[in-house]
């Protein structure tokens, strides 16, 4: 691909906004989909005010009401997620996201756009960066894009926060739940109390809000404890807490200024040590107290935004952010052989255990309006500086240096109505410019003490998207489209795993971007009692990056060719029982990358790079102040071609249920996760590590979640 776009291309465009398609599946049609006040919701992350179906893409939007119901059962947003996108991975069930995918692929997480990933030196803690409670939806945007810069290749997971009182005077919320396992244990009760308060008066409005939540020891459906992870880190086990603040003013009709605040911490208590399952008898790994050497994982997150938002300047909306955002994420310690050093203390002896540290600051603004008839143009910059490292925090050794991150990217779209708008063409590119900034540095004693000599890599790559949308009959639509998405691979583990002599990182470290190629046809209909939509993808890169196992059991990252292919189904009817809904959802994956070098693909990703076929079947019914809900999650088996036979995956079936009633004095909730008790080995346990058996873990067990809150 060229580095040079044209100059008439990148005045015409000047780089891509909103990529291809848009079909919203598990919440409905996402352009119809109301927020509390009944308005039209706007999908913030496709950064346009059009409708989702004015784009080519695929699109969810996981409303309030759905969000509060699936955080109930499962207790995090990406659970929620995962359980409703037949394309998202299962979950691990632990503060690790690694290997969790979306269409095969990493997605990008954010809150309110501003990007919570760290991409340098992934410690995949971006899916518990803000407590739930103060998310008011969630919009899923699917496939490789740029939207956001980097790191979409698999979408995007915008988290929306909870909007600004509409009416003079006070309102808020408050929260009690407590969660047990099916035995009703002592030490595996948990229990969570929030609290949201607004407040506005003529142009001026704040918001402020807390929570605290504690979890005990998870049981699987033999009622034995669930293994933990000492190192990655485990949500059971917990404490977490986390303050949220807003301040608003509406400088005139049109125009908004708004800042807001987050801090959240999650830290394990580290009271239980894990004991090793039996991986060749299907024994799952299992806990028992006793105290964790050093301190306990933790992750620590904040974020702070300040937004311009004017819905009619010169006759377009402008949108402009400045961001910051900081995350340190604690790792379990341990006589690692990677720690050891001699010049410190006796080989085998030394524990240590590391922190990923991490600082973003940066900024964004997009300007829209129409040009002339039908046709609407997108233009906008985003800057983003990350600063990266991770250390040895006991002996105070870099790990990974501090790596800096620059991105500068213009970027434009287009999009044509034709035909009464039964016909739209969209287009735009995004020219991305990064350079990376390592200073000289030196490897750990294990590595070889290597002396490095820093440097100061760079790239620019334009990134493409393009899409068609055509909709013959009022809620009937289809679309194909194509998008570009980008990110880096993860330059911590390559940095910190050097073992030559005279390595310079100019020359060295190859930061060619991953850019997978996303082309995507669709179709939807809604008509009636019926929402529909199928969709099929296939999604390439001739540079791809994979976790790769080595013989020391630690993840190396390979730049692989990568090519995945999938089909997307979804229906959801409106039965002639009054208030009753029925949905089915299907998601097949199949994902192929050249294991040799030769560009032939080869051999099948692993269950650390592709998530499993699913089906996902529901039922809802609500009637005045009562409703309920009672969903299964079909997980099918699944071989991979060319890997370990030990790895294959049996599947399993999971069932969940949940009812609420409105009293007079705020709604009262019972959910239950995993009905039937179903034991079973979650999937990136059974598909990953087939030696290891302190990492063989069960899922959760049947777990009882009761809560009240209260809206004034």
């Amino acid at each position: 691909m060229s580095n040079a776009p044209s100059i008439t291309l990148v005045a015409l465009v000047c780089a891509v906004l909103n990529a291809p398609a848009t079909l919203a599946q598990e919440a409905g049609p996402a352009d119809t989909a109301p927020d509390a006040a009944g308005d039209t919701v706007v999908v913030t992350a496709t950064r346009t005010v059009l409708p989702p179906n004015a784009l080519p893409m695929t699109i969810d939007v996981i409303d309030a009401v759905t969000l509060e119901q699936q955080v109930l059962i499962s207790g995090s947003i990406i659970d929620a997620v995962s359980a409703l996108s037949p394309s998202f991975s299962p979950t691990r069930q632990k503060l690790s996201g690694s290997g969790e995918t979306l269409r095969g692929r990493s997605p990008l997480y954010a809150i309110n756009g501003i990007p919570q990933s760290t991409p340098i030196r992934d410690g995949s803690r971006d899916g518990y960066t803000i407590d739930p409670f103060f998310i008011d939806r969630v919009e899923l945007i699917y496939g490789s894009n740029a939207l956001q810069g980097i790191g979409a290749t698999g979408g995007v997971v915008n988290q929306v926060t909870v909007g600004a009182p509409r009416e003079d005077g006070f309102t808020g919320r408050i929260l009690l739940q407590g969660t047990a396992d099916n035995g009703f244990s002592g030490d595996g009760l948990g229990g969570k109390t929030g609290a949201l308060v607004s407040w506005k008066t003529g142009r001026f409005d704040a918001t402020i809000g807390g929570t605290y939540e504690t979890r005990g020891a998870f049981y699987d459906g033999k009622g034995n404890r669930i293994g933990v992870d000492g190192t990655q880190g485990e949500v059971q086990d917990s404490e977490s807490w986390s303050v949220f603040g807003r301040l608003g003013f509406q400088i005139d009709d049109s125009a908004r200024l708004e800042l807001i605040a987050n801090r959240f911490e999650l830290a394990g208590d580290g009271d239980y040590i894990v004991v090793p399952g039996d991986r060749t008898m299907g024994i799952p790994a299992t806990s028992m107290r006793g105290k964790q050497p050093g301190v306990p994982p933790v992750n620590q997150v904040e974020t702070v935004a300040l937004s311009f938002i004017d819905d009619d300047l010169a006759g377009g909306n402008f949108v402009a952010q400045l961001f910051y955002n900081h995350s340190e994420d604690v790792f379990g310690g341990g006589t690692f052989g990677t720690f050891q050093d001699a010049s410190i203390a006796p080989l085998g002896t030394l524990f240590d255990q590391s922190a990923n540290r991490s600082r973003k600051y940066g900024g964004k603004f997009t300007y829209e309006r129409t040009i002339a008839g039908g046709l609407r143009g997108t233009i906008g910059f985003d800057a983003l500086f990350d600063r990266t490292e991770q250390v040895l925090a006991l002996t105070d050794r870099a790990w990974v240096p501090p790596t800096e991150f620059r991105s500068l990217a213009p970027f434009g779209q287009l999009n044509l109505a034709l035909f009464d708008e039964t016909l739209r063409l969209s287009g735009g590119v995004r020219w991305e410019n990064v350079q990376l900034k390592v200073d000289d540095f030196t490897t750990l004693a294990f590595y070889g003490a290597r002396q490095v000599s820093g440097g100061s890599p760079s790239f620019d790559e334009p990134l493409l998207n393009g899409g068609v949308v055509y909709e013959p009959w009022k809620g009937i639509r289809g679309y194909v489209s194509y998008a570009e998405g980008y990110t880096v691979a993860d330059v911590g583990r390559i940095l910190r795993g050097i073992t030559q002599e005279n390595v310079e990182i100019d020359t060295f470290l190859d930061i060619n971007p991953v850019v997978s190629n996303n082309r995507e046809v669709g179709i939807e209909v809604d008509r009636g009692p019926i929402t529909a939509s199928a969709t099929y993808f296939w999604s390439s890169s001739k540079n791809g990056s994979l976790l790769v196992l080595n013989a020391g059991g630690v993840y190396d990252v390979q730049r692989q060719r990568v090519a995945i292919k999938g089909l997307e189904l979804n229906l959801k009817a409106r039965t002639p029982v009054p208030g009753l809904e029925v949905s089915v959802g299907y998601a097949h994956l199949r994902g192929r990358t050249d294991s040799d070098g030769d560009d032939i693909l080869d051999i099948d990703l692993d269950g650390a790079n592709i998530s499993p076929d699913r089906v996902n079947l529901s039922a809802s019914y609500r009637d005045g102040r009562f409703s309920a809900l009672v969903q299964g999650q079909i997980y099918l088996a699944r071989d991979f071609q060319g890997g370990d036979p030990r790895n294959s995956f049996d599947g399993y079936t999971l069932v969940d249920a949940a009812v609420r009633y409105e009293t007079d004095f705020g709604g009262v909730s019972l959910s239950i996760q995993n009905l039937l008790d179903r034991q079973y080995i979650t999937y990136y346990s059974d598909t990953t590590r087939p030696t290891d058996d302190t990492l063989f873990f069960a899922g959760r067990g049947r777990t009882i979640t009761l809560a009240w809150d209260y809206r004034f």
